[in-house]
C-alpha cells in the first residue's frame, strides 16, 4: 500500500521497499518522473513514513523502523516489532510505531544508534494508525476493532498508560485506518465504517462533535486537513477522492481517479493549489489552479 508525503517542493512516495524523492516543478506542471534520491533500508515493503527536519522515519513489512538521513545516503535500521510496522509518527525526538503484532511501541529517536525502546502498549488488535499529540503529552492508536471494542484509544506518552477511549458501540471490524491531530484538542479519524469523525477532546471522549459519512458506503483509507475548514479523504473503490467543508453536511466535491480498474486511494496530500494521491499502481495530481 503506497504512502506519500509532500515537504515543500519535494514529493516523497513509496515504491515497494524504496522511498523515492521527486522534485515538484516550479511552474506547477507536475513532478520530475526521475527521483533525485532513493532511500533504502527495508527488506520488505515500506508501510508508512513521516518526515522530520533531518530524517525520514519509516516502518516496513519486515518489522523494522528505518532512520534515513535527508541530506545523505546514511540509513539506520532496527527491529521494532515481531510483524509488519503498519504505522509510525515522530515528534520532538519521540517515535511511536504500531504493528500487526497487536502492539504499539514508544521509542526515543537517535540518529546514530538504534532507537531506544521506552514503552510497549498491548493494543489487543492490529494497530493501523498512530498520531502523537502536538503537546507531546499523549498519542492515539487506531486499531482493527476485531478483538477490542474501542478502536480509538489515547495513551500517556511518558508512562504508556491508557488515558481514554474515544466513542462507544463501534461495530466489529470498524477499524481506524488514519488519524491526525489538527490541534492538541481536535482529532480527525476515518476507517472501515465509512465515517470521518471530528473529536473535540475538551468536550467529550464518548461522542464526536461532527461526523461525515462516505455516500457510497466505501471504507476511507486516508484523510488530510488544512487545519481550517477543508478535509480531503481517499476511498476504497475507484480511486475516489472527496473534498469536505466542515461547515457542510455533504461532500463538497469528488473526483474519480481510477477507471475502469478499481483501486483504493491509499494516501493523499493537498496544498492550496494541488492534490496528490497514491493508488495501487499510479500517482495522480489534481491542479486546482486550472479552471474548467
Amino acid at each position: 500500500m503506497p504512502w506519500l508525503q509532500v515537504d515543500g517542493d519535494v514529493l516523497y512516495c513509496t515504491q515497494a521497499e524504496e522511498i523515492r524523492a521527486h522534485q515538484l516543478r516550479a511552474d506547477g506542471g507536475g513532478l520530475h518522473k526521475r527521483p533525485f534520491a532513493v532511500f533504502l533500508g527495508h527488506q520488505e515493503d515500506v508501510c508508512r513514513f513521516v518526515i522530520t527536519d533531518s530524517h525520514i522515519i519509516s516502518g516496513g513489512g519486515d518489522g523494522k523502523i528505518a532512520l534515513h538521513n535527508l541530506h545523505s545516503t546514511a540509513s539506520i535500521q532496527f527491529t521494532a516489532h515481531e510483524q509488519d510496522v503498519n504505522c509510525v509518527d515522530c515528534h520532538g525526538g519521540i517515535i511511536v510505531s504500531g504493528s500487526r503484532d497487536r502492539t504499539a511501541r514508544v521509542w526515543s529517536l537517535s540518529s546514530t544508534t538504534d532507537g531506544r525502546w521506552l514503552h510497549t502498549i498491548q493494543a489487543e488488535d492490529r494497530v493501523w494508525s498512530v498520531a502523537i499529540n502536538p503537546l507531546l503529552s499523549s498519542f492515539v492508536t487506531g486499531t482493527a476493532c476485531c478483538h477490542h471494542t474501542s478502536p480509538l484509544r489515547i495513551w500517556d506518552l511518558q508512562s504508556g498508560q491508557l488515558m481514554n477511549c474515544l466513542g462507544t458501540e463501534f461495530k466489529r471490524g470498524a477499524g481506524v485506518l488514519d488519524v491526525c491531530y489538527e490541534t492538541p484538542t481536535i482529532l480527525l479519524s476515518c476507517g472501515y465504517d465509512t465515517y470521518i469523525r471530528c473529536w473535540d477532546l475538551r468536550t467529550s471522549f464518548r461522542r464526536c462533535v461532527t461526523e461525515w459519512e462516505e455516500p457510497h458506503d466505501s471504507a476511507l483509507y486516508c484523510i488530510q486537513s488544512d487545519g481550517n475548514n477543508m478535509i480531503a479523504s481517499g476511498s476504497s473503490y475507484y480511486g475516489v477522492v472527496r473534498l469536505w467543508d466542515k461547515r457542510m453536511n455533504q461532500c463538497l466535491q469528488s473526483f474519480s481517479l481510477s477507471s475502469p480498474t478499481s483501486s483504493p486511494v491509499y494516501s493523499l496530500r493537498f496544498t492550496t493549489s494541488h492534490l496528490y494521491a497514491a493508488l495501487a499502481t499510479s500517482l495522480h495530481r489534481l491542479d486546482f489552479t486550472v479552471s474548467s
